[in-house]
């Protein structure tokens, strides 16, 4: 259990308990992706103290939202049932935050585990139901991931440097934020290079703004 104790009888102060110290729902984040060793989730929030990522796994794991388990001969931390409830929690604040993401500061990084769910948190579902199945390969920044999309599914794996299976694969930095937005639209974001195709028809890139779409 998390340290922090308000001193409210309260479900929202309960949660801010549990999830609510630094790093805590990042580590959620993460997790939500798929189970990571301890080193890659080191490896994910490469600002994180060895000491404080070791004490917020043991509170999430005392708090019932992560476990260690045996995957083939490591141990891993996945998420619990309970700890898969926030998924959706997760996925609104990535939505509200996204509006006032602002431009990136020199230091701040992107991982393949936060572009994935950048992509979930984007991702229309009733949107993706009406179009045919497309698969995107996407560079974005040290990110390369596989971005399956079926009718109202999606699935994100990561490219391992072979993006030839997609219909579409493009590299963008982090000015793509104003075409999911909607800021830009996908011709102009062609026009000034803040998406480069690199194989596959430009004019799915239309087809990819429109299934990914966030408001800022």
């Amino acid at each position: 259990m998390a340290a922090r104790d308000y001193g409210q009888y309260c479900g929202l102060t309960r949660a801010l308990e549990l999830v609510g110290e630094r790093w805590a729902l990042l580590i959620v984040r993460d997790l939500l992706v798929g189970p990571r060793r301890y080193g890659e989730l080191a490896a994910g929030l490469p600002r994180i103290p060895s000491n404080i990522l070791a004490t917020r796994l043991k509170e999430l794991q005392g708090a019932g939202i992560i476990r260690r388990v045996p995957h083939s001969r490591v141990v891993v931390y996945e998420l619990t049932g309970y700890g898969r409830e926030l998924e959706p929690v997760v996925l609104a604040l990535g939505a509200w935050g996204f509006k006032a993401m602002g431009e990136p500061r020199p230091e701040q990084v992107v991982t393949p585990d936060s572009m994935t769910m950048a992509l979930r948190t984007a991702f229309r579902p009733d949107v993706a139901a009406d179009l045919p199945a497309t698969t995107y390969g996407t560079q974005l920044g040290p990110a390369e991931l596989l971005v399956h999309v079926d009718g109202p599914r999606l699935d994100v794996v990561r490219a391992d440097g072979d993006l030839t299976a997609a219909d579409l694969a493009f590299s963008a930095g982090p000015q793509i934020r104003h075409l999911i937005s909607g800021e830009l639209t996908p011709d102009h974001a062609l026009a000034t290079g803040v998406v480069q195709v690199l194989s596959g028809p430009e004019t799915l890139l239309t087809r990819f703004a429109t299934t990914f779409h966030l408001a800022a």
